[in-house]
């Protein structure tokens, strides 16, 4: 969808991200995350003109602005040079902050979206690890004995998991990625013990669980992925009550 005119007020900016086209030209990306009361959506700023307002301060966290001929790829706005954007002197008082997440079956899946399914895990492979910076968290370089961070340089890094399920709801099948706090939340937490990481890894096979995070096409794979922001139980009494009403 193109052309696209909307007013919203801004609730998280983004660090600018500086990138090479293939051009080899030297070019700035920034997201802004806007709402009003109904909804939210995440906004791509591509054009440098743009990303500018970002830089000097003139469009920031708080700020109700107007986009102008946007185009909408998967469930985002995205903002070239032929787009417009502007402060607006539009007073939208209270705006929906909070995550939109749809429940939908896994065969609905569409890249870019938050959603929700409850869904078997069918399969869960074996936790990757890597190293963070213990103060920002962001992911860290070994170099010979030491670790360094491209903020705070060396640092004694916080050793972090990341591993693969595979959900099926009885309509379709999704590779999920659970970073470590998500590992933890489905009761995945004895990384350094073998023999229990499996004891716990055999609870969590065949069991049903409601899990939600945001679609993204993993390029290696060439397929849709859930990466996982959230995992709760199945309210059970909740999904009887479900289906006795249909």
């Amino acid at each position: 969808m193109r052309k696209v005119n909307i007013v919203g007020k801004v609730i998280n900016v983004s660090p600018v991200r500086t990138f090479r086209t293939k051009k080899g030209e030297e070019s700035k990306v920034v997201n802004l995350f806007m709402a009003d009361d109904s909804s939210n959506i995440k906004a791509v700023l591509w054009d440098t003109n743009h990303v500018a307002l970002v830089e000097k301060g003139e469009i920031r966290e708080g700020s109700v602005i107007e986009i102008l001929n946007a185009a909408m790829r998967d469930n985002e706005l995205h903002l070239g040079n032929f787009s417009d954007i502007k402060k607006s002197e539009e007073d939208l008082g209270e705006v929906l902050t909070q995550k939109i997440v749809r429940e939908k079956k896994i065969s609905d899946f569409k890249k870019g979206e938050s959603v929700g399914t409850r869904a078997f895990v069918v399969q869960f492979f074996e936790p990757r690890f890597f190293f963070v910076c213990s103060q920002c968290n962001k992911k860290v370089e070994k170099e010979g004995d030491v670790f360094v961070c491209k903020t705070h340089e060396k640092v004694i890094p916080s050793k972090r998991a990341v591993a693969t399920l595979v959900l099926d709801d009885g309509m379709g099948t999704i590779r999920a990625v659970l970073f470590h706090e998500m590992l933890s939340s489905l009761g995945i937490t004895e990384f350094e013990d073998p023999e229990k990481l499996l004891q716990q890894k055999q609870l969590i096979i065949g069991k049903e669980m409601f899990f939600s995070g945001n679609i993204r096409n993993n390029v290696f794979f060439n397929n849709l992925e859930l990466i996982v922001d959230g995992v709760n139980e199945v309210d059970v009494e909740g999904v009887i009550g479900e289906l006795e009403k249909g």
